[in-house]
């Protein structure tokens, strides 16, 4: 799951992380952590400046870090923000603040979690496996 908001200063994107205990120990959730700052370091210019990202890493990620590691991760960010950026096209296209997409698979009450009330993007893809955003 990939929530992105915007902020009032300009500057480069910056990243916040979710990683629960459900995506597995210590060291797992550390590993994982390790690989989404190094994707978003390589990803992180095609969002808009003066963003904040927030990453939620569902269970799925361990399994695709341990199995593809970075290149695995990075794709599945990337996806991500891809699908992000579509949607805030989107949004400014109609008028809107900002979007939500997903099926509701962790985002919350009726598939919306408070991202496009607040002028921000929600990108959940709801794939089992896909890794930063599976749960």
């Amino acid at each position: 799951m990939l929530y992105v908001f915007p902020r009032s200063e300009d500057g480069a994107p910056r990243l916040g992380l979710s990683v629960s205990r459900k995506v597995g120990g210590a060291v797992d959730r550390n590993r994982v952590k390790r690989l989404l700052r190094e994707a978003f370091a390589l990803e992180s210019a095609r969002l808009p400046g003066g963003s904040d990202a927030v990453v939620v890493a569902r269970r799925d990620a361990r399994a695709l870090a341990e199995r593809e590691g970075l290149h695995g991760i990075r794709r599945a960010l990337a996806e991500l923000i891809s699908r992000a950026a579509g949607e805030e096209d989107r949004g400014r296209r109609s008028g809107a603040a900002g979007a939500a997409t997903g099926d509701g698979a962790g985002a919350g009450a009726g598939g919306g979690d408070g991202a496009a009330e607040e002028g921000g993007v929600a990108v959940d893809d709801g794939r089992a496996g896909s890794g930063a955003d599976a749960r």
